[in-house]
């Protein structure tokens, strides 16, 4: 099995499509103001995003994506006007990690694992 798609809910679609074009995802599906996907600028992975009237008070998504160059990477976002609630930095489960909210409150990690994203130092064998 091998997890292809992952969809989150936005009260507007439109300016969801702008904070994620703008985070480097490529738009490949678009019926207006109802549901747009995206293909992730590496791997096979999409993303997309449905229209809801009312984000749900239980909403509890995190987003990771991973990034080889994550410094460089929060450098450029920041200069197109994206704010992080956190810059990178090492964690100790041997991630370094930049966190951030998109516009609808989903929280996004932007991070750099390498080998240690399925193979850390404590795997069960």
């Amino acid at each position: 099995m091998n997890l292809n798609q992952v969809t989150i809910s936005s009260t507007d679609v439109a300016k969801a499509t702008e904070f994620y074009t703008t985070l480097g995802l490529r738009l490949i599906v678009d019926v207006p103001t109802k549901y747009v996907r995206f293909e992730c600028p590496d791997g096979d992975a999409t993303f997309s995003i449905h229209h809801v009237e009312k984000m749900s008070e239980s909403n509890n998504i995190t987003l990771y994506f991973e990034n080889d160059d994550l410094d460089e990477t929060v450098k450029e976002l920041q200069s197109k006007g994206i704010e992080f609630t956190s810059l990178p930095e090492d964690k100790f489960w041997k991630w370094r990690e930049a966190h951030l909210y998109d516009l609808d409150g989903n929280k996004l990690i932007l991070f750099k694992a390498g080998e240690n994203r399925k193979n850390p130092p404590w795997r069960i064998s």
